[in-house]
């Protein structure tokens, strides 16, 4: 299978399209349960395989992020009568919520609140850093660690609301209205904030009905969110294995759960403080906080990772001055 669909985005989407069609019509015809996760489980392992076509790194990354991560998570669901996934939806937007990153929006369903000039702006700046970027990589070896480091990071983070972004004009072009991937993760003012309402908001949904609600029924809500980072860690180890080909070095789940348990410590100072009258600290403080809270870590644990691989691999670096020439 790998070697038919090697390096071929169009024969990888009909193969990708051809399993979502059969797992809506598995769905339509077998109820939710485990001869439904057992008929699934096809579907399930050619998502996770899927992306191995790929010879770039960076696209196999990002088919690891939409297929093997989101795909899979999304098939499990949907095995279970829950998530996104709904026999019943049309086959299009069946095809493109399975496939891809989005959280569609039902017809039925308000649409959220947003500032158009707002996000206008936020992608004008994304898209005038990414160049500044592809400018200044050409002088990454004489820059110190740490602004290398930096660098890489805001090229992640660009790259990543740019693309979301991109897919979701795409969508609404066809008729698909789809709730914004991310909502100014720079104004956060909490972890939970950060990572609840406002940072990568269709990985956190999936996580959300898959992982968080479950344990949280059943073992209470810090058991959840712990659960749901320990999660998330290890999915971010998956595709880190996607992008280098290399074995994973524990980094990726090591920066996850300290966040989980500074999450957990969080929502209990947050109890305290409310109980005892405090107001909280005003909001540019606590922005200020969350930012670098955020950032050492990265420094630490996620972005070496990720700049070990580009060294070892610089095709990895998606906008920069070799790759456009």
């Amino acid at each position: 299978m790998e070697l038919l669909l090697r390096d071929s985005l169009p024969r990888v989407s009909l193969a990708v399209s051809a399993a979502a069609l059969y797992a809506r019509a598995v769905s339509s015809l077998v109820r939710p349960g485990l001869r439904r996760l057992a008929m699934l489980l096809p579907v399930v392992v050619f998502f996770i395989a899927a992306p191995l076509g790929f010879s770039s790194a960076v696209v196999r990354c990002v088919a690891g992020l939409y297929l093997a991560w989101l795909g899979t998570f999304k098939v499990a669901l949907l095995a279970l009568g829950r998530g996104p996934l709904d026999p019943g939806l049309p086959v299009l937007r069946f095809l493109f919520a399975a496939a891809l990153p989005i959280e569609l929006i039902h017809p039925d369903e308000e649409r959220p609140e947003a500032a158009e000039s707002a996000s206008l702006a936020s992608y004008t700046f994304k898209v005038a850093t990414t160049a500044a970027i592809v400018h200044l990589h050409q002088y990454s070896k004489k820059m110190h660690p740490s602004m290398r480091l930096l660098l890489y990071g805001f090229n992640i983070w660009c790259t990543m609301e740019l693309l979301f972004a991109s897919i979701a004009a795409a969508c609404r072009a066809l008729g698909m209205e789809v709730k914004p991937a991310f909502d100014r993760p720079h104004l956060a003012t909490s972890l939970r904030d950060f990572w609840g309402r406002r940072w990568n908001l269709a990985v956190s949904a999936i996580l959300r009905a898959s992982v968080y609600d479950p344990l949280r029924a059943r073992a209470g809500k810090e058991a959840g969110i712990l659960a749901t980072f320990l999660v998330s860690g290890l999915m971010h180890e998956a595709l880190v294995c996607y992008l280098t080909l290399r074995r994973s070095t524990g980094e990726m789940t090591a920066f996850f759960l300290l966040h989980g348990m500074c999450r957990v410590a969080e929502e209990r100072c947050v109890r305290r403080w409310t109980a005892r009258g405090w107001p909280p600290p005003p909001r540019p403080v606590a922005t200020f906080l969350v930012w670098m809270f955020l950032t050492a870590p990265s420094f630490w644990l996620i972005l070496p990772t990720v700049y070990r691989g580009m060294e070892a691999r610089p095709e990895m670096l998606l906008l920069t001055k070799e790759s456009n020439t």
